[in-house]
């Protein structure tokens, strides 16, 4: 097999890039076809939503420590679930019937 002089025989890598090159385009055809050309990913869009969502993680960050703030400047509560309902039972002996 000859080649002419300065070219080479089309390789496997070639062959691939040019398959996966294909079907970039033909994934690319469907998601417009699918979504429409204003709601196409972009990496723009993408950094925009993570962006948001590291916001809406520091608001709910935030939000959190206030409401422990808030427990913890208020002091200990009874760590009963029924409070004094259950001490009520407990002292007329009802809860050992």
């Amino acid at each position: 097999m000859t080649t002419a002089e300065g070219t080479q025989p089309a390789g496997l890598v070639t062959v691939s890039r040019a398959v996966v090159a294909a079907a970039a385009e033909l994934v690319a055809g469907v998601e417009r076809a699918v979504v429409g050309d204003a709601n196409i990913r972009t990496a723009q869009r993408n950094a925009w939503d993570a962006i948001q969502a590291d916001r809406a993680r520091a608001q709910a960050r935030h939000d959190m420590n206030e409401v422990v703030a808030a427990l913890l400047a208020n002091g200990p509560r009874d760590q009963s679930p029924l409070g004094s309902a259950s001490d009520a039972l407990v002292s007329t002996g009802s809860a050992s019937r």
